[in-house]
């Protein structure tokens, strides 16, 4: 978005759904980018060992394609995440397929929407839900 283009008309209900596929090269790549090598997420024989039985991928992969997707989909670029507040309800493993639904909720004054995250998995079950808050694009840019 530059300084001419119009901004974008938002509303209440706006969706977007985007899908990944969180395999081994992600987790291995998200471990190196962030830090965090946590056996859990690597090494087959210790996860095994855990009580999920398997290797788990890291829960903020799933902050990391939230950010992606506000950022490049819906609202889309000049987007700013202001704050988050989400809850794990089933470990993500390596292989399976996410599916992000983000909605937006409400619009706050200031250009600031709140976007209801959810993700599910190739089951159908929920492995995330919370809400975003961020500042729309067009604020940063004058017209």
């Amino acid at each position: 978005m530059n300084a001419r283009e119009p901004v974008p008309a938002f509303h209440v209900g706006q969706s977007i759904v985007y899908e990944q596929v969180i395999d081994d090269a992600l987790v291995r790549a998200f471990a190196q980018v962030s830090g965090d090598l946590n056996p859990i997420h690597l090494d087959d024989e210790v996860a095994g060992r855990s009580r999920f039985g398997q290797r788990i991928a890291h829960g903020a992969i799933l902050g990391a394609i939230i950010s992606r997707v506000l950022g490049m989909e819906m609202p889309g670029m000049g987007t700013v995440y202001l704050g988050q507040t989400c809850t794990f309800k089933l470990p993500v493993y390596i292989g399976d397929t996410v599916r992000l639904e983000a909605t937006i909720v409400e619009l706050l004054p200031k250009s600031v929407a709140r976007i209801a995250t959810v993700f599910t998995k190739q089951t159908g079950e929920v492995v995330l839900d919370g809400t975003v808050d961020v500042k729309l694009p067009g604020w940063l840019f004058k017209a």
